[in-house]
C-alpha cells in the first residue's frame, strides 16, 4: 500500500510497500492512445484531472506532464563542410567533453583495476555558453572552435515516446488509498474518462490490475470447466448412479456463496489466488458431501427406509464434517490475518465457504437426496415412502 509521497530537489518520490503479484506499473492506469503526441498531451492532462475527482485515487502520476529539456547543438552542417569537418564529429566532441569516453583501466599497486573515463573537467550544471570550450578536429588535425559551426539552444522535448501493440499512447497511473478496491476504483475512473470527448483515432484503453487480472484469467475458464467435468466423472463413476453424484455436486454453490460473502466482508476483491481458493474449495466441499451421502446409500443398500437413513446419515456425520470443518479454519486463519493482500483472500474464500457449506448442507444435501431419490422411485413405478418435506437434519 502506498505510504507517502514527496519532491526531493525537484523531482518527485513515491514510496510504495512491495506487494507480491503480477508486475505492474500501478494498480490504476489507463493509456490514452492516438496518432498525435501533442494532442496525447491535451487528452492526458484532461484525464488526470479526471482521475483526480475520482474517489479512492492519489499519487496520479501523468508522465507527460511536463517536458524534457534537451540542447540543440544547431549544427551548421555546411559550414562544417567548409571547414573540412567530417559529419558526426561535432555531437561526438560534445558527447566526448560531457559523458566522457573509456580510454583504458588504471591499475595500482595493490593490483586493483580502475577504468579511466577521459572528458572536460566539468563542476556542477553548466551553462549552454560551456560549449564555447569544446573543439573540433578537421581531417587535417586543426582545432576548430564549435561555437564558430553551431547555434547551440536548450529545446523542449517529450519526455519519453512510448508505443503500445505499434501505435503511441501516453499512460495516467494512480495509487489506491486505504480502504478503496482497486477494481471498484478502475471502474469508477473508467467510467469518468469514458465521458470525455475523444478525437478520431483516439481511444482509452485499461492497463495496471485490470489488464493483469484480465491476461491471468484469459484461458483459466476452460481450465475450471474442464476441473468440475472431471469432478463430476469421478463421482458419477464412483457411485455408479447420476443422482447420487449430482446431490453430491450440488453442494458447489454453497460454498460459492460463503466465499463470496467474506470477500464482501473483508473488502478484498476477487484475485487471482481467491479464485484458486474457490477452485480449492469444491474438492473440501464435496469431500464432505461424499461423506453423507455414500453412508445415506449404504444404509438404505441394508434395507432402511429412505427417510430413515437420511435422518441416520445425518445424526452420524454431521460431527466428522463439522470437526473437519473447524480444523481447516483454524489452519487458515493466521493466512486469512497475516497472508497480505496475495495470499489473505485465498484463506478467506476457503474459511467462508467452509462456513456456508458446513452450515447450509446440514439442510439442502438431506433434502436434495430425498427430493432426487423419490424422485427417480416414483418415475420408476416405486411409491414414496413418504409425502412428507424432509426434517432439518
Amino acid at each position: 500500500m502506498p505510504i507517502s509521497i514527496g519532491v526531493i530537489y525537484g523531482k518527485l518520490l513515491t514510496l510504495v510497500i512491495f506487494q507480491n503479484g503480477a508486475p505492474i506499473n500501478a494498480p490504476v492506469e489507463f493509456r490514452i492512445i492516438g496518432p498525435d503526441l501533442g494532442r496525447l498531451k491535451e487528452l492526458a492532462s484532461t484525464a488526470e484531472e479526471t482521475l483526480q475527482k475520482t474517489p479512492g485515487t492519489r499519487d496520479i502520476l501523468n508522465q507527460v506532464r511536463t517536458d524534457r529539456v534537451d540542447l540543440d547543438l544547431g549544427i551548421d552542417d555546411a559550414k562544417a563542410a567548409l571547414l573540412d569537418i567530417p559529419a558526426g564529429a561535432p555531437r561526438r566532441a560534445v558527447r566526448l567533453a560531457i559523458s566522457g569516453e573509456a580510454s583504458g583501466n588504471f591499475r595500482d599497486e595493490e593490483g586493483d583495476s580502475y577504468p579511466v573515463t577521459v572528458r572536460l573537467p566539468l563542476e556542477g550544471t553548466q551553462p549552454v555558453s560551456a560549449v564555447e570550450n569544446v573543439y573540433v578536429s578537421s581531417r587535417a588535425g586543426r582545432p576548430i572552435a564549435l561555437a564558430e559551426i553551431s547555434d547551440p539552444k536548450l529545446i523542449s522535448q517529450p519526455p519519453s515516446i512510448r508505443r503500445y501493440n505499434l501505435e503511441r499512447f501516453v499512460s495516467i497511473t494512480a495509487q489506491v488509498q486505504p480502504g478503496f478496491l482497486p477494481s471498484k476504483v478502475n471502474q469508477d475512473g473508467l467510467a469518468r474518462l469514458r465521458k470525455i470527448e475523444l478525437p478520431n483515432g483516439y481511444r482509452i484503453e485499461e492497463g495496471g490490475e485490470a489488464q493483469a487480472i484480465a491476461n491471468t484469467f484469459a484461458g483459466f475458464g476452460p481450465v475450471i470447466l474442464f476441473a468440475l467435468f472431471a469432478i463430476f466423472s469421478i463421482l458419477v463413476a464412483e457411485f455408479g448412479r447420476f443422482r447420487e453424484a449430482l446431490v453430491v455436486a450440488g453442494v458447489i454453490p454453497l460454498g460459492t456463496f460463503g466465499g463470496l460473502m467474506g470477500l464482501l466482508i473483508t473488502g478484498n476483491n476477487l484475485s487471482f489466488l481467491a479464485v484458486i481458493g474457490f477452485v480449492a474449495l469444491i474438492g473440501i466441499e464435496i469431500k464432505n458431501s461424499i461423506l453423507l451421502v455414500d453412508f445415506t446409500s449404504q444404509l438404505r443398500e441394508q434395507g432402511m427406509k429412505l427417510r430413515e437413513a437420511i435422518e441416520k446419515a445425518g445424526e452420524v456425520r454431521f460431527m466428522p464434517v463439522l470437526l473437519t470443518s473447524i480444523t481447516a479454519i483454524g489452519g487458515l486463519m493466521p493466512l486469512a490475518l497475516f497472508g497480505g493482500s496475495l495470499y489473505s483472500p485465498l484463506a478467506i474464500v476457503l474459511i467462508g465457504g467452509l462456513i456456508s457449506s458446513t452450515i447450509l448442507s446440514r439442510i439442502v444435501t438431506p433434502t436434495m437426496y430425498l427430493l432426487v431419490v423419490r424422485g427417480v422411485e416414483t418415475n420408476g413405478k416405486t411409491p414414496p415412502e413418504s409425502a412428507q418435506p424432509a426434517p432439518a437434519a
